[in-house]
């Protein structure tokens, strides 16, 4: 087994749900979901060094909200490959961070995803696909379509991922002050399904959501959005309304609450129209950042030394 000594860096999407359809809660406290992801050409970079011990650093937006201990997913990727391997974690992993925190683009599932093939690359493990997958699953449910990216459809809590076609697409992201957690969400779902008392269904993907992601037609895409968890994201961050009602006042073809938010998402007909939303957004007051993207971008991906 090799081990090159040269840093490894690996580029890894963020992501955005086209449908997000939510199950009741099972025995284990996940939910079933039908999870149309899209990967997005927003990117955070991991880079792995050797070093005499697991350590972690961080720069970019909002870096000071990410953990730089073991509870980050780069390093516990870290330390599972390892004792995978047999051998200690000894490496310094630094994130170049631009995807949102804790802003439902799966920052830091994307983080993990890399770290691990970044470390997989650097100990000259050479794991088979199939194997950083289960690791993947292991370390959550959307980091296995972080490394995979593109377009895909993912069952169970979303780890099960089957590949969909896709064409190209633009986006606009407005980041919201402050993080949504995921938990906390999936929480406020449930809750107000039971005092609804409705019936949550099993989810299941729409077949004209599917069909419009393949066409590459924005607006039959737009019409076909959704997501089940958009009303607990709102209930629990009510201002979020605003911003989406501005997006779309500001020429958006449609806009949803990306996962478990608090970014919202914008679809919008070309690069044109994408400046003109995001510069309607920030007039409006209503986010505190915007980004511009397009869709489907490549997963995990190791960059050239």
């Amino acid at each position: 087994m090799s081990a090159p000594q040269a840093p490894v860096t690996v580029r890894v999407p963020a992501k955005v749900n086209v449908q997000l359809a939510v199950g009741a809660a099972r025995p284990d406290g996940f939910h079933d979901l039908a999870n149309v992801f899209l990967a997005v050409s927003l990117y955070d970079e991991v880079t792995a060094t050797p070093a005499d011990a697991l350590t972690i650093t961080c720069t970019g937006p909002d870096a000071d909200q990410v953990p730089l201990d073991r509870s980050n997913l780069a390093a516990r990727a870290a330390e599972i490959l390892a004792a995978r391997a047999g051998i200690e974690p000894a490496v310094h992993l630094h994130i170049a961070k631009n995807i949102p925190v804790a802003g439902g683009m799966a920052g830091g599932s994307a983080d993990g995803a890399a770290a691990l093939l970044a470390c997989d690359t650097l100990w000259g493990l050479n794991t088979p696909r199939a194997e950083l997958l289960d690791i993947c699953a292991e370390l959550g449910s959307d980091v296995p379509f972080s490394l995979v990216g593109g377009a895909a459809l993912g069952t169970g809590r979303g780890e099960l991922l089957t590949p969909v076609g896709a064409g190209t697409f633009h986006w606009v992201f407005a980041v919201a002050d402050g993080g949504l957690s995921t938990p906390a969400v999936f929480r406020e779902f449930d809750r107000l399904a039971e005092a609804a008392g409705t019936r949550i269904p099993e989810p299941e993907a729409s077949p004209a959501l599917l069909a419009a992601l393949a066409s590459g037609d924005a607006d039959r895409l737009g019409a076909t959005l959704a997501n089940d968890l958009q009303a607990a994201a709102l209930s629990l961050r009510p201002q979020l309304a605003r911003t989406l009602a501005a997006g779309v006042e500001g020429g958006a073809l449609a806009a949803l609450v990306s996962g478990s938010g608090p970014t919202t998402a914008f679809l919008v007909a070309d690069e044109e129209a994408a400046a003109k939303v995001a510069a309607a957004l920030e007039a409006s007051g209503t986010c505190r950042a915007t980004r511009v993207a397009s869709s489907p971008a490549p997963g995990a991906t190791v960059l050239p030394s």
